[in-house]
């Protein structure tokens, strides 16, 4: 196997997981998982993705590489008091959902038919908060926080991927002299997976299991097929969402919240830096699964280094990681000038954290922008009135 397949498999891999493993250890820990359950959750992810990652590319030849999702984690981070029993069941509508889809055809035309600007505001009243929790964390902790930040600003302009990463490692070794570092006896130890019983409350279904599947199918799945279209290669988009949703579904009573389709870190495995021959990529999901068999092994030993770390540090870092998809999110949202009214009623009510019935910001920020846009569609074209004179032309 050729050296650049090993090496891209292995970056897209640590780049995937460094990138946003803070973010997830976050949502357990704003469902009240323990540790015990927030490594089963790292673990059953990390098994998932590698199996999704190296069979789909097998079979289809095809660089198919799964991710978990990122907004999914920031959404459950978010979502307010919801325990993990219920999280769990959430997670297995998703997964669900996900299968009805691939299943289901029309259904997949249905979310295809949301309107984007809705959804990348949605998206980006998600991460808004992840994004100010920085600033706030500056503000309670600056000897650590604001060196971080300005690292963070110099190194992108280098290597944008890298800088969170760097992050981390110098917000670390910067914890240690400051005294931030909590106790780090029983860290190193092979992880376990743990059976979480789902619990089925009608709130937490629709405001987090619905807003789950509709952020990983808009930000994380249509990107993902996005992706593998601008490198040339076929999408068997019914298989993918089948073969993820099924995962999805059977790794959820371990934590996992859901398995999708990469789109960032896929690039690494479809460009031709993996290889010159477009036709020999695929072997880079075989590297990339293996890559996450290691990481699954390690899940635990990484989510107690980073249950030690300062608070302050984790949510810096969790928050300059998506500084990057909260930018392409504003974008999304606002490049249309006919939507953006209805993008920003989404993107201000799901950033509120308003919560109604139970049911998260999230939902309720589609249903307000949703809600706007038709509204404004039954409006009557605007036109020169019955009183207008006319016209002046200099």
């Amino acid at each position: 196997m050729r050296a650049s397949v090993i090496v891209s498999g292995i970056v897209a891999a640590l780049v995937g997981f460094g990138g946003t493993l803070s973010l997830v250890v976050a949502a357990a820990h704003a469902t009240g998982a323990d540790a015990a359950q927030t490594a089963s959750w790292v673990t059953a992810l990390c098994l998932s993705m590698a199996a999704v990652s190296a069979l789909l590319s097998l079979n289809h030849r095809i660089p198919i590489i799964a991710a978990w999702s990122t907004p999914g984690a920031a959404l459950i981070a978010s979502a307010g008091d919801v325990d993990v029993h219920e999280a769990v069941g959430a997670f297995l509508l998703t997964g669900g959902l996900i299968v009805l889809t691939a299943a289901v055809k029309p259904l997949g035309a249905l979310i295809a038919r949301i309107p984007g600007p809705l959804a990348a505001a949605m998206l980006a009243g998600i991460l808004f908060r992840f994004v100010t929790a920085v600033f706030e964390s500056a503000a309670a902790a600056p000897a650590l926080v604001l060196p971080l930040i300005v690292l963070f600003l110099v190194a992108r302009l280098f290597n944008a991927m890298a800088s969170v990463l760097v992050v981390l490692v110098v917000g670390t070794a910067l914890a240690f002299p400051l005294g931030l570092v909590g106790p780090l006896d029983g860290v190193l130890h092979l992880s376990n997976l743990t059976w979480i019983t789902p619990t089925f409350s009608v709130p937490v279904l629709i405001g987090l299991g619905v807003p789950l599947y509709l952020v990983t199918m808009a930000s994380q799945n249509l990107p993902g097929f996005a992706a593998l279209t601008a490198a040339g290669y076929p999408v068997p988009a019914r298989p993918i969402l089948a073969w993820t949703g099924l995962a999805s579904l059977l790794t959820a009573p371990f934590g996992a919240h859901t398995t999708n389709l990469a789109a960032i870190t896929a690039t690494i495995c479809t460009n031709p830096d993996a290889h010159p021959d477009p036709a020999q990529r695929w072997k880079t999901g075989l590297v990339y699964g293996a890559a996450y068999v290691v990481l699954a092994a390690a899940g635990a030993s990484l989510v107690g280094l980073i249950a030690a770390l300062p608070a302050a540090l984790i949510a810096t870092f969790a928050g300059l990681a998506l500084i990057g998809p909260l930018m392409n999110a504003l974008g999304g949202a606002l490049a249309d000038t006919a939507m953006r009214f209805p993008a920003v009623l989404t993107l201000a009510v799901t950033a509120s954290g308003v919560t109604f019935g139970g049911i998260g910001s999230a939902f309720w920020g589609l249903v307000a922008g949703l809600a706007a846009l038709a509204l404004e569609r039954l409006r009557p074209p605007s036109g020169p009135g019955p009183l207008a004179g006319p016209s002046i032309r200099g």
